[in-house]
């Protein structure tokens, strides 16, 4: 079986056993190497490895990294200060009490001063191995968040390819067209908008992705377009409410989210009824949230998850992790024995972060 060392502990084993052979470089250089001073080197070093782990620990628990840059310079001081104290204390300890190793430079020196200078030697060590961890970690983040731009530009380009082909697909094409000629000679001026609601939502689609987020009140135009065009369709077996706070209308929004959301609520839910049935759409603020919701006619069916695990579904729950990570939220759930409620929680108006992977 192979053994995967983390690169976290080839860091650690090659930097201390680095210091040790440099040490014992200089020392032997200045013919004050002997077989007591690399004991209580190594002894030192193996210290210096277990301190600085727990110390890690210490830093990972206080969440340094995902400090304000102040904080962290403050934070990143005060933990050195400490855990050289520490390391300080144990060198000498182990030296003068168990190794008994004592060297002439500092055995005529008071326990307080040599204390002292044992932590001031340690201090500028735990420095450099705070500078290391921490650029380390910036490396890390920055590749990080490089992989998951590029992951979300080629979903938004998926996303708008699969986009293009849900809307020209000859199921959409047919019954837009069909429903189009048939009012050409009964209503010319609706034959005419619907042709351009059509045209609307084709240019959206191949639009989506040249931005990453919209104004919800452009995103409410395609989806009225949408809607208007299917409920040339259904015509009274489609019904359809809009509760829209004004203030909403900013709000920034990924671009065809809604339009996905109430696409699908009619493709599983109204679609399925002989009587047809409503769809509600209703954009609020709350707490510190904005609250997007598509309320619709139908049911998710246990062992029959297409309605919930569709492509429209995955691609929206995918965005929203890329784009907001945890600060949004997707939940699509039965409201009672004849609805559907889609939920979608976003932050609001703040700029897109890219979810970065945990370091």
């Amino acid at each position: 079986m192979k053994i995967k060392i983390s690169n976290y502990w080839l860091f650690q084993l090659a930097g201390w056993t680095s210091l040790v052979f440099i040490s014992y470089i200089i020392a032997f250089t200045f013919n004050k190497a002997n077989n007591a001073f690399f004991v209580s080197l190594a002894c030192s070093s193996l210290i210096g490895i277990i301190i600085t782990h727990i110390m890690r620990m210490h830093i990972h628990k206080l969440e340094l990294l995902k400090q304000k840059i102040t904080y962290q310079i403050i934070g990143f001081i005060l933990v050195a200060v400490l855990y050289s104290a520490i390391i300080g204390v144990l060198v000498e300890l182990v030296d003068f009490y168990i190794l008994h190793y004592k060297p002439s430079s500092v055995s005529v020196l008071s326990l307080g001063k040599r204390l002292f200078l044992s932590s001031f030697n340690s201090l500028w060590i735990l420095i450099i191995w705070i500078f290391i961890y921490y650029i380390y970690h910036y490396y890390q983040r920055n590749r990080s968040q490089e992989l998951d731009t590029f992951r979300l530009e080629n979903l938004v380009k998926s996303l708008q390819l699969k986009t293009i082909k849900s809307h020209i697909n000859p199921h959409f094409i047919f019954n837009a067209l069909n429903s189009i000629r048939a009012l050409v000679d009964e209503n010319p001026e609706r034959a005419r908008q619907a042709i351009t609601e059509l045209s609307n939502i084709l240019r959206s689609s191949l639009n989506s992705d040249q931005e990453e987020t919209v104004f919800l009140k452009d995103e409410l135009e395609i989806v009225e377009d949408y809607l208007a065009l299917e409920e040339m369709r259904f015509e009274e077996r489609l019904k359809v409410d809009m509760d829209i706070d004004l203030d909403t209308l900013q709000q920034q929004v990924p671009p065809m989210m809604l339009q996905t959301l109430v696409e699908n609520a009619i493709k599983h839910g109204i679609s399925k009824k002989v009587e047809g049935g409503f769809v509600r759409i209703r954009s609020i603020f709350k707490d510190d949230n904005y609250i997007m919701m598509v309320e619709n006619t139908g049911q998710l069916e246990v062992g029959k998850p297409e309605a919930n695990n569709g492509f429209g579904i995955k691609s929206t729950v995918e965005r929203l992790q890329l784009m907001y990570g945890e600060n949004a939220n997707f939940e699509i759930k039965n409201l009672n024995k004849e609805e559907v409620l889609t939920t979608i929680t976003l932050p609001i108006n703040v700029p897109v972060k890219y979810n970065l992977a945990k370091n």
